[in-house]
């Protein structure tokens, strides 16, 4: 070992102990000065009751698959339609211009709107048709809107990554004799998938995340048996419950795109 990776190998022990004791004095900080305000024995007994903790925990844990069951459903549409919109933002073709158009109008509406206000509006207002079971199911119209949604975001991703690839690429394609294309599914896209890939997992985890908004039209996963929980029992622990239930897959979720990040800005460095 040199003396500049001695230097840098003592620089990361310092760092490290230096974050390990601020981090224990904030723990410290809050275990201690926390039980001392006045309220936390009623808040200790509604948020933190042991008992109903496991009492709620397995049913709060099976509801919580239909939350996945959602998110997993939804994820595939989203990506096709995310990819089509961001297509269509991207279209040069004089003849294709209503499509652009169309592209940007619809990313303006949907990233515009709060999501859980289009839950509300979709959710709501399309079973009012007078639909025939099964189309009047909250689940279907529940999906749709955040399928409209996320489909918004996920475009402007996946548009930023397909204009961050350099002219001189498309340039190449057309002297092999790629027409426009096969240039975007041959050269383009490949490369603009990949960088956007770290960015469109957070995206994944915030739609994980907003699956439970679809608790207010109707379908009973894990926010909603919560709120059932909370109302029989008297008692928020459930919701607690539920928290840790979505950091068990948020967290790791989100460290692994994270990890990705840290990759791809080691990659282009």
């Amino acid at each position: 070992m040199n003396r500049r990776q001695a230097y840098e190998a003592a620089e990361r022990r310092r760092s490290l102990i230096v974050a390990g004791i601020s981090t224990l004095a904030v723990i410290l900080a809050i275990v201690l000065l926390v039980p001392l305000a006045p309220g936390w024995p009623q808040v200790k007994t509604s948020f933190f009751d042991g008992a109903v903790f496991a009492q709620t925990f397995p049913t709060l844990l099976r509801a919580f698959l239909v939350d996945v069951m959602i998110f997993a459903w939804s994820v595939p549409i989203i990506l096709v339609l995310g990819l089509a919109i961001a297509l269509a933002r991207g279209a040069q073709t004089p003849a294709l211009f209503p499509l652009r158009i169309f592209g940007a109008v619809y990313v303006d509406v949907f990233r515009g709107i709060p999501v859980v206000l289009t839950i509300y509006l979709i959710g709501f207002g399309v079973p009012g048709l007078g639909l025939p079971r099964p189309w009047n199911s909250p689940y279907i119209w529940g999906t749709v809107a955040l399928v409209l949604t996320y489909s918004a975001y996920v475009a402007e991703v996946l548009r930023s990554g397909i204009e961050s690839i350099h002219s001189s690429q498309r340039n190449a394609a057309v002297c092999l004799g790629l027409n426009a294309g096969d240039t975007m599914r041959y050269v383009i896209l490949p490369q603009a998938i990949r960088r956007v890939v770290p960015a469109n997992m957070n995206m994944l985890v915030a739609l994980q995340k907003d699956v439970a908004l679809l608790s207010f039209i109707g379908p009973v996963e894990i926010l909603r048996q919560a709120g059932i929980y909370k109302s029989l029992l008297a008692n928020f622990t459930p919701y607690v419950v539920a928290a840790i239930i979505f950091l068990m897959v948020t967290v790791p979720a989100t460290r692994y795109a994270d990890y990705l990040l840290n990759r791809d800005r080691n990659a282009r460095s």
